[in-house]
């Protein structure tokens, strides 16, 4: 930096955002982003704050409409309402001050609040903000009260309207189009969001008015995760293993907490973890409390009932195989990773769930021996077809050194290891990213194939055309599993298959170009999830000696706002694989105890094939249709 650029740097450069402005400059760093999925946070934070009041005892029912524009919405309750009374501090209504002012609101302490889902105080204010138009109408005291704002700003007082004996909230609230890329809410992630807490917050009454489609739902479940978990068991197809459901819960002044599963006889385990009710996607200290103590429990009933099978380990994997499980814990003072509360931290919870889950378990299995019986006939079963996949590929592919290198591709870089189960396969873009990976990889379990430019697009060609591609052709050869009607999964030579692609569009054109190829020829990969996305680092900040990496901009702006004011940190944005360096790539993305893998998976087939259709087939009109639409979005595609 130049002498005259450091002098023209004066006090007059500094910007001090007020109010709710910050929330307006960087919504992704309140909501996660301005996609579909931020879009529908607004109304998951303004639900949240209803279901609050039912879980103090105060609210019963909460009404949710979506409008015939589709892009606006109310919830209403009938908990105690909103204070509108004068704030002592403020100097202006309550119900203004915590609807325009970040970390404004009752959930600080226990005494309006023992457990809720809102604890940071900004959930409302962040809805303002980001709403074009929100009318707040409140019932309390007699009377009702009502505030209308626009874009965060009130544009009066609250006003005392009428007399009314009834109590609760009413909130409207018109996402900004300004800011939002597209404002459509879909009425089915509505509707199943809003299933998904009538479950876990049995007694509660939910009713969905859906004007744009002209459908009502009432959503009520009194038999709480008991009926969820059978739910998500039956919408499975999945078969189970027994027909007793194990179920056990604990209320204590730590925490609350609901537990029920099942073993199936799906190939995956699929658990379902609530904290005060919000989903906790990406798992955290509770999920990790309830799989061990899950894995403690049964390795006890098998050493107890001196249970060996013959020729066979049992794993942690071979006992959660094909588990169904639905957690729900309520917890005074949880902490949650970001605002988006996708993660639970709080380090006190995996002591107290492993305690819970694994004498409830395993007493459980000691009452009931018929189904323990079948439960561990389904895990043995389990660890017997890993060793005969492990067997299969190692008798295949894995008979020697000599010739694994021998068969596959001269530029395949193989790991070491003879065991399939530990092993794993980058897939990368280029051969600069390639040589950065081979570096900071472990050498003993992971190996790296390195792509040259763009894969064929396999969508509608024929398989003859495709294995006249060299980079198929190699990719193919690499996995072991043959292709099309040749396809056995038994003899894939890794455990894990990682696609490792620049953060930018070409990175995310090659990898449209490979889940379209595993969609269409390798389907099974997927299905048993076998396929990951890798999620390398956007952002390096350094501060001192100290450095922290940020996958996205959101996550970026919550590093720096919790940095000491008196520090001065570096931004560095990676613009490719190319510009880490081999132990920067080791620490963020290679390591698995520091990385952040995405397991690709089929929700719908349906809806899977039509948009790979449209996006990748013949018919450009298809085409043409889709980017019209989504053209609002182009320009953050490499942003």
């Amino acid at each position: 930096m130049s002498t005259a650029t450091k002098s023209n740097y004066t006090g007059s450069d500094i910007e001090v955002l007020e109010g709710l402005e910050p929330v307006r400059k960087r919504p992704s760093m309140y909501i996660g982003g301005v996609d579909s999925r931020g879009l529908h946070h607004l109304l998951w934070e303004v639900v949240d704050n209803s279901v609050d009041e039912f879980l103090a005892g105060e609210c019963k029912r909460i009404v949710v409409t979506l409008h015939k524009d589709g892009s606006s919405c109310t919830v209403s309750d009938d908990g105690r309402g909103i204070p509108v009374d004068k704030h002592p501090k403020m100097k202006k209504s309550s119900l203004e001050v915590i609807l325009t002012t970040l970390h404004a609101g009752g959930k600080f302490d226990n005494k309006s609040y023992a457990r809720s889902g809102g604890l940071h105080g900004v959930g409302s204010s962040v809805v303002n903000a980001l709403s074009s138009k929100m009318v707040a109408t409140i019932h309390r005291d007699g009377h009702e009260w009502t505030q209308t704002y626009r874009r965060g700003k009130p544009t009066a007082p609250a006003k005392k309207v009428k007399p009314f004996r009834g109590h609760g909230t009413t909130i409207f609230f018109q996402p900004d189009d300004t800011i939002f890329r597209r404002t459509q809410f879909n009425s089915e992630t509505i509707r199943q969001h809003l299933e998904d807490i009538s479950y876990i917050h049995g007694g509660l009454t939910i009713v969905f008015k859906d004007e744009h489609k002209g459908e009502t739902h009432e959503l009520h479940h009194p038999d709480g995760i008991v009926s969820y978990i059978e739910k998500v068991i039956g919408d499975s197809g999945k078969k189970t293993v027994h027909d007793l459901l194990f179920k056990t819960d604990k209320d204590d002044k730590v925490a609350r907490v609901e537990l029920v599963l099942k073993w199936t006889e799906s190939t995956d385990e699929q658990i379902r973890s609530y904290v005060n009710g919000i989903r906790t996607h990406a798992g955290g200290t509770h999920e990790n409390g309830m799989k061990a103590g899950l894995a403690k429990a049964v390795r006890n009933y098998m050493e107890v009932h001196s249970f060996k099978p013959r020729g066979v380990n049992i794993t942690t994997d071979d006992i959660r195989e094909g588990v169904v499980a639905v957690l729900s814990i309520f917890h005074g003072d949880p902490m949650f990773q970001g605002q988006t509360k996708e993660r639970l931290n709080n380090p006190e919870m995996t002591s107290m769930i492993d305690g819970l889950v694994r004498p409830a378990l395993e007493n459980w299995l000691n009452n009931n021996p018929t189904v323990a019986d079948a439960i561990l006939g389904r895990i043995v079963l389990s660890a017997r077809a890993r060793l005969a996949s492990r067997d299969a590929v190692s008798d295949v592919k894995r008979k020697s050194v000599a010739n694994r290198r021998t068969n596959l591709p001269g530029k395949l870089v193989d790991c070491q290891t003879k065991n399939t189960g530990d092993s794993e396969l980058f897939i990368v873009e280029g051969d600069s990213a390639g040589g950065t990976a081979v570096m900071g990889r472990n050498s003993s379990t992971q190996a790296v194939l390195p792509l040259r430019g763009k894969i064929l697009n396999t969508e509608s060609l024929g398989l003859s055309k495709i294995l006249k591609n060299q980079e198929i052709n190699d990719l193919v050869e690499t996995l072991g599993t043959g292709i099309g009607p040749n396809f056995d999964i038994h003899r894939l030579r890794y455990a894990r298959i990682i696609l490792l692609m620049d953060a930018d569009s070409d990175g995310y054109h090659i990898s449209t170009l490979l889940l379209t190829f595993f969609f269409r020829h390798m389907t099974e990969l997927i299905r048993q999830g076998k396929l990951f996305i890798a999620q390398p680092p956007l952002f390096r900040i350094e501060v001192g000696k100290t450095t922290h990496y940020a996958q996205t901009d959101a996550h970026k702006e919550e590093i720096l706002a919790s940095l000491p004011e008196n520090r001065t940190p570096t931004v560095l944005r990676f613009k490719g694989l190319g510009e880490m360096n081999s132990s920067q790539l080791r620490d963020t993305t290679l390591n698995p105890a520091a990385r952040v893998l995405l397991r690709v998976d089929i929700e719908s087939q349906l809806e899977a094939d039509q948009t790979f259709h449209q996006l990748l087939g013949k018919e450009a009109s298809e085409r043409y249709k889709v980017i019209m639409e989504d053209a609002s979005f182009a320009d953050d595609v490499d942003a």
